[in-house]
């Protein structure tokens, strides 16, 4: 029996995407009314006190502090994680190079009906009655084939970036997966693809599934009637973020403040990533981690924002049940979600979204 790719995954779950493309961003006004949003809190903040916590991964409590955080926020900022300044940025350039083309040239590498990759809207898209002011680009691999659509004669440096910076970024989340089961008193050995894997080379049937997001919000002519990407979660273990310096946008939901619940801005903190955690880690945790609700504004300053957000799970065949450390099993922990592996809960999330979490819980 052969193994599923993460393509292969999304291809058997087609969103029917076809008829749904960006808008010409560029030439547009003003905001049309397919993608005007209804908002009662006019896409502002709350005054929850406290900002995403900041960790250190040179720090000795890293795994402390990374635990702490990934339970009562789901989310933190990550210093020290030493992929160098300058990778990041030229992933950065060369995300504008590709969102600067005109809108008939990007629309070469638009994603085909079934596809996971290449030139589109997000896939939430179609749970949401308006349409989200934000463009995107999604690599799972080498990009060569969308780039060559993109830049005929000119794709190699494009390919060469987004292709160091998935190892880089692999090798990362591979570190901090470690760091965060020791975090939760759970051996990496429970987990064949982490504890048995070659650094620099992974067998293709315990290959993680990685996804890299090309993030685009353009400037907006009328900000408090758009939305740049809806309230969801993610979907795999871990997301790990770049987001344009000096300009917010990303808010995430924070429960127990005095309304029950608030948007906190995650402002953008120089030299850091953004980690947060995502819904097949709530599984693997039995909840005590939680899958954080997100979602990004357009900014007031009416200018372009960029992110890159770098999706790592387990390989699509595997199958996702929560581990217990020997301490909660002593104490009679029961299991909150069944197993699933990854192919079916990337099913059961094109189908439901947010009910995704709920319908696999025991």
């Amino acid at each position: 029996m052969g193994t599923t790719t993460l393509s292969e995954a999304y291809r058997d779950h087609p969103l029917h995407l076809r008829h749904i493309i960006p808008l010409d961003f560029g030439s547009t006004p003003t905001v049309p009314e397919s993608h005007v949003w209804p908002h009662s809190d006019g896409f502002s903040s709350g005054d929850f006190s406290g900002d995403l916590p900041v960790v250190d991964m040179r720090d000795p409590d890293a795994a402390e502090l990374m635990g702490r955080a990934c339970e009562t926020w789901g989310a933190f900022q990550l210093m020290g994680h030493g992929i160098p300044m300058k990778l990041i940025e030229e992933v950065e350039l060369e995300a504008r190079k590709l969102f600067g083309l005109p809108a008939e040239q990007k629309l070469k590498a638009l994603r085909s009906p079934g596809g996971a990759t290449g030139y589109g809207v997000a896939r939430i898209t179609p749970f949401f009655t308006k349409y989200m002011w934000h463009e995107g680009f999604t690599i799972m691999g080498s990009p060569i084939d969308h780039a060559r659509e993109l830049w005929p004669h000119g794709y190699q440096r494009f390919c060469e970036t987004m292709e160091s910076y998935q190892k880089q970024m692999k090798l990362l989340a591979d570190d901090l997966m470690r760091i965060m089961l020791k975090s939760l008193n759970i051996s990496e050995q429970e987990l064949s693809w982490l504890a048995n894997k070659n650094l620099n080379q992974y067998h293709p049937t315990t290959a993680p599934c990685t996804a890299l997001q090309l993030n685009s919000y353009p400037s907006c002519p009328d900000p408090n009637r758009a939305m740049g990407l809806a309230p969801h979660t993610d979907t795999f273990l871990l997301t790990v973020l770049h987001q344009t310096a000096q300009i917010d946008g990303l808010q995430i939901r924070k429960e127990g403040g005095p309304t029950g619940s608030t948007w906190v801005p995650v402002r953008p903190v120089n030299g850091a990533l953004v980690v947060n955690v995502g819904d097949l880690f709530q599984i693997l945790s039995n909840g005590r981690f939680t899958s954080v609700v997100h979602r990004v504004v357009v900014n007031q300053t009416r200018r372009q924002r960029f992110s890159v957000a770098y999706f790592y799970g387990p390989p699509a065949d595997f199958a996702v049940s929560p581990l217990l450390s020997s301490g909660q099993q002593d104490q009679g922990v029961v299991p909150r979600y069944r197993s699933v592996t990854v192919k079916e809960y990337v099913g059961i999330k094109a189908k439901n979204l947010d009910k995704a979490l709920s319908l696999i819980k025991i």
